[in-house]
């Protein structure tokens, strides 16, 4: 298990934060423990599938599998224990949206157990996905319009800053407010978390909608942020939302 600079990743590997000495499958049953649901396990190349399978037994129906997800293989994953299969690269061919493909994914599997990972970078003043370890553009902007109209096609969205992922120099405060104005579906924000407050920035700049992905900045992972603070915080907005 590892944390890394989502932006450096290639064929060559990554700059790495952090290498765990302990398998996938203990984070898993940490989770477990805190019923810390929606977690990714991702298969960043070949030789991880074994791992991935482990983690998601540890915690079945509790984690979300992506990684080299298609149409023939993503049922496999959810009957292995992930709750939901996590694509981007496959639904894309020559930097354009493949209808065609989507279809058959969510054919196979149904759209309430499918995530689109719209991770994006800045170009133009504007947002756009990418694919191919976050390395080519698409064509595809992340906008109002690309927010509604795939959300007839998955249950949720996973979205990464990529210029500042695995970076712990602070959340992307203009890409959580825009899912939270446009995404008629939950979603999933993730890059350059480094604190505590900024768990309460994305909770008050996405309206409750948007959620938060903490990796090289917590504790667990070698960095600062106490993943017993985070649990903590967790519970506490569901006392609230309770009330």
């Amino acid at each position: 298990m590892k944390q890394i600079v989502g932006g450096t990743l290639s064929d060559e590997g990554a700059q790495t934060n952090f290498v765990s000495d302990r398998p996938a499958a203990w984070y898993s049953k940490l989770y477990r423990k805190d019923d810390l649901r929606g977690g990714h396990v991702i298969q960043l190349g070949p030789g991880n599938e074994t791992a991935a399978r482990e983690a998601l037994a540890a915690f079945p129906g509790g984690l979300q599998l992506g990684g080299g997800v298609n149409a023939d293989n993503a049922a496999g994953w959810l009957d292995a224990g992930a709750s939901h299969v996590i694509v981007t690269s496959w639904i894309f061919r020559e930097g354009r949206l493949d209808a065609e493909r989507l279809a058959a994914l969510v054919k196979a599997i149904g759209r309430e157990r499918l995530v689109l990972d719209l991770s994006c970078r800045q170009r133009d003043d504007q947002y756009w996905v990418v694919i191919d370890r976050w390395q080519k553009f698409t064509e595809l902007p992340v906008n109002e319009a690309t927010l509604k109209t795939l959300a007839d096609s998955c249950a949720e969205y996973l979205v990464h800053a990529v210029d500042v992922e695995g970076q712990q120099i602070g959340i992307d405060l203009a890409l959580v407010q825009i899912l939270a104005a446009h995404s008629p579906l939950p979603c999933t924000y993730a890059g350059g978390a480094n604190s505590l407050a900024d768990l309460e920035a994305v909770h008050i700049a996405g309206n409750g909608h948007v959620h938060l992905t903490i990796g090289s900045a917590l504790d667990i992972f070698g960095g600062t942020v106490k993943y017993d603070d985070c649990i903590a915080f967790n519970r506490h907005q569901g006392e609230r939302a309770c009330d």
